[in-house]
């Protein structure tokens, strides 16, 4: 299963990227708890962005913050410097061996056998 980095969900219901919700959601996908928070948390977010974005996250599998999930992430900041979101949606990845589809994908090279995705590399129009 991939898991959804943040920006690609914010990317994903953009209008311009039509591409990009047409192949996430040709197979099965999860959000992290971390990236809902981040994502419909945005302080500005507008009631039509809101609704799109809550309608496209509901169309994948939510994956709770485990225990587990929450001391990999403790690992993970003690390893190297990285924000805590980054971290949780990072140990989820992990925790529940899903591939790390992200548009930043120098934010995790760094950790060792998470598989990354950047659907961008391979866009229409680069």
């Amino acid at each position: 299963m991939r898991l959804l980095d943040s920006n690609i969900v914010i990317h994903a219901v953009q209008p311009s990227n039509a591409w990009l919700r047409k192949e996430i959601l040709e197979e099965p996908f999860a959000v992290s708890q971390t990236t809902r928070v981040e994502v419909l948390g945005w302080h500005l977010i507008t009631a039509e962005d809101l609704s799109d974005l809550t309608t496209f996250i509901a169309a994948g599998t939510l994956l709770s913050i485990t225990d587990n999930v929450a001391d990999r992430a403790v690992i993970l900041r003690q390893q190297r410097k990285m924000s805590l979101g980054d971290a949780l949606i990072a140990a989820t990845a992990l925790e529940y061996g899903c591939d790390l589809v992200t548009r930043n994908t120098q934010d995790f090279r760094h950790i060792s056998g998470l598989p990354l995705v950047n659907p961008f590399d391979r866009s229409p129009g680069g």
